[in-house]
């Protein structure tokens, strides 16, 4: 008898996100859809665990200090195989950010609902 825990590992999120409220919804959301999710306040603390394994960063655009797009560059520079999906609350951001974002990211604009970014971020792990 095969061990699925073993096989199939929980994907890991790398949630940034400096809205303290709309973090906590998003990583209890995501947790309960069954991924490992490590939330950050900010680019800078997300940019400080990039070495880790992950398999998804989801991040906000706009964030004092390092920015989301910063942080993905970053993020794909170290693994380019790495999924990434940016929200934002700033329209003009989301559409400006898909010429600077790393090829392959996907950009949500908020107001999203947990659920939506639930089923976007299931859909991008499938892929």
């Amino acid at each position: 008898m095969k061990d699925d825990a073993l096989e199939s590992p929980m994907p890991r999120i790398l949630l940034a996100e400096d809205d303290d409220s709309l973090r906590g919804f998003l990583a209890r959301a995501l947790e309960r859809a069954g991924f490992e999710v490590r939330a950050c306040a900010d680019g800078e603390e997300a940019a400080s665990v990039l070495d880790q394994d992950w398999d998804l960063l989801l991040t906000d655009i706009v964030m004092p200090g390092m920015d989301g797009i910063e942080v993905a560059r970053l993020a794909a520079a170290r693994n380019p195989s790495l999924r990434i999906m940016f929200i934002t609350g700033f329209a003009a951001v989301a559409l400006a950010a898909g010429d600077a974002a790393p090829a392959g990211a996907k950009v949500l604009s908020k107001p999203i609902h947990l659920r939506e970014i639930v089923a976007e971020v299931e859909r991008m792990m499938a892929a």
